[in-house]
């Protein structure tokens, strides 16, 4: 067997026992107020996480570019609360306009 083959089933094993960790928490630690409240955060926290990564890194290099431009209008659009059509091109346009002149 080879070696992909060992971590496809590892990993395929350790999903499995990911799950079955999750099913088997009993019901009252998921009702638990401060364990709801940690929960409702955990996927904005990961996508903030993957969105930072992603407009700052290039491989294992730190690059300031036209995405950290882009974000910076998103995020100003978001809090003044544009429609998510209109964030999504004004960050569009930032990336390209930056990338243009850079």
């Amino acid at each position: 067997m080879s070696a992909t083959w060992v971590a496809v089933l590892a990993g395929c094993l350790g999903c499995y026992l990911l799950k079955l960790a999750g099913l088997s928490v009993p019901a009252a630690w998921v009702e638990h107020p401060v364990v709801r409240r940690v929960v409702d955060f955990v996927p904005a926290a990961l996508l903030a996480a993957l969105v930072a990564v992603q407009a700052v890194t290039s491989g294992p290099q730190l690059v300031v570019d036209g995405r950290l431009a882009a974000l910076a209008v998103a995020a100003v659009a978001l809090a003044l609360r544009a429609p998510f059509v209109l964030v999504l091109l004004l960050a569009g346009a930032t990336g390209a306009l930056v990338h243009t002149l850079g």
